[in-house]
């Protein structure tokens, strides 16, 4: 029996090697691959799904705005815009984030704004 009890404290250490070792790459997988610096200048303002995997994204680089198309393995530039032309509630004092819904309703304007643009 005292052969029993030596196998599994040998076979229990080998397991938790193991899985320090394995905790340890993932520390050091994240890491690595954490953006650096240069995400900050980038800030998602809001989405909307569109359909089963497309969304329509609405992302601040700067004094931008950009509205993008994202489907799997591509993103389009649907419309471009000045921070200043985009009144957002956070930047009106004692107003609550923006709801998905006025995300949607936004969208829809600027979609109907940009159908009479292009009829002129």
């Amino acid at each position: 029996m005292p052969e029993l009890g030596a196998s599994l404290l040998q076979m229990s250490f080998g397991l938790a090697v193991v899985v320090g070792l394995l905790f340890a790459c993932l520390w050091l997988l994240r890491r690595l691959s954490a953006p650096r610096g240069g995400g900050a200048a980038v800030k998602v303002l809001g989405a909307a799904a569109v359909g089963p995997r497309e969304r329509v994204v609405l992302v601040e680089i700067g004094e931008d705005v950009l509205v993008l198309g994202v489907a799997p393995g591509s993103v389009t530039r649907l419309h471009e815009m000045k921070r200043a032309e985009l009144a957002l509630p956070a930047d009106l004092p004692g107003q609550p984030p923006p709801a998905a819904k006025s995300f949607a309703t936004w969208l829809h304007q600027a979609a109907q704004r940009r159908e009479r643009r292009d009829e002129a």
